[in-house]
């Protein structure tokens, strides 16, 4: 079968001569619908945040049961099903509670199918239980795929500040990308809060005001934050969602967060902070979540069937791949690209 395989340090190939897995015991064989290219790949590729082994790319993935262990019940050939993208133990506290993304145990295994060990770039992915799979009903599993982590992540992050996003209070969220712009959604849908989307070119603003912000605000002015505390008053913004986190994103954070708020830091871009005690509104609590709980994940998959939420795609072959990572390292991708078999 075909997969984009990870070697090593900046490269990434696509090769065709990969054997067919047989699931046994609990482990599933999916026939893959779609794969989600999310910008956590670069880490992997470009810096180097999981070496030694070399595997198949992919984590946020789709498609239909195609094969099934021994030991697996309640699946069939040809149900369409997500693969929950964090893999814990599957033992422990935490995971016992469906947060496999906080696994008591994370530090010694990997993370998951595409980050470390073979994920869904490919004509069929082995899963290694079917305590993984979610399933999607009606949802086409290509549109589907990136729900796993474009839309689980930004929904839990969500979800911890559901409490203070209030139809009295104001919520930031920096930057409208392939999670960005699914938060704005889901912030619509479930809470009462105005939204203010920061980015930094002008079509992502347009596009935010579509999707549901009041404000649209370019985080490269000057007077970014000074901009936001005319719309939000004395009081500022009781939630921000930093969906870059970078040095610079963060910064504007501080200066904008409420008293007793959230500043919660969602993206990977390898931002510093520097803690003072002068530094942050008392009461602040600044945050770094990690994907979301499968429970969650199926709450996703509820918003997606009530069409509430939409993840902006587009389409490419397995073939393209690296190009794809190119353009996504150009900040060319609108929405999310899924890699389609």
């Amino acid at each position: 079968m075909k997969a984009v395989r990870f070697f090593g340090h900046k490269d990434v190939r696509v090769v065709n001569d990969i054997e067919r897995p047989v699931p046994k015991g609990d482990e599933v064989l999916l026939k893959i619908g779609g794969a989600g290219v999310c910008h956590s790949d670069l880490h992997i590729i470009d810096e180097g945040t999981v070496v030694g082994t070399v595997f198949t790319l992919g984590h946020e993935n789709a498609g239909w049961i195609e094969e099934v262990g021994e030991n697996v019940e309640g699946y069939k050939k040809g149900d369409a099903v997500l693969v929950y993208g964090p893999w814990g133990c599957g033992h422990c506290k935490p995971c016992q509670q469906s947060k496999e993304n906080y696994c008591d145990h994370q530090s010694e295994q990997a993370y998951g199918g595409g980050l470390g060990l073979d994920g869904g770039m490919a004509d069929y992915m082995l899963v290694p239980s079917s305590r993984l799979l979610v399933p999607i009903f009606d949802l086409d599993p290509v549109i589907a795929a990136p729900l796993t982590d474009a839309a689980l992540t930004p929904y839990s992050a969500i979800k911890r500040s559901l409490p203070k996003l209030m139809a009295d209070e104001y919520v930031v969220v920096i930057g409208v990308g392939g999670l960005g712009h699914v938060a704005l959604q889901i912030l619509r849908e479930i809470s009462g809060a105005e939204i203010i989307a920061c980015d930094v070119t002008e079509d992502k603003l347009a596009f935010a005001k579509q999707l549901g912000a009041a404000y649209a605000i370019n985080s490269k002015d000057a007077d970014a934050a000074e901009q936001i505390q005319k719309i939000t008053g004395i009081k500022k913004a009781k939630v921000v969602l930093d969906f870059v986190g970078a040095t610079s994103t963060i910064d504007l954070g501080t200066k904008v967060v409420s008293l007793d708020g959230d500043l919660t830091i969602v993206g990977l871009g390898g931002g510093h902070y520097q803690y003072s005690m002068n530094g942050l509104p008392f009461g602040v609590s600044m945050t770094n979540p990690y994907w979301g709980s499968r429970t969650e994940l199926m709450e996703v998959v509820g918003l997606a069937r009530q069409k509430k939420i939409h993840i902006e795609i587009e389409k490419h072959k397995l073939d393209d791949a690296n190009e794809v990572y190119d353009r996504m390292r150009q900040g060319k991708i609108k929405g999310r690209a899924v890699l389609v078999p």
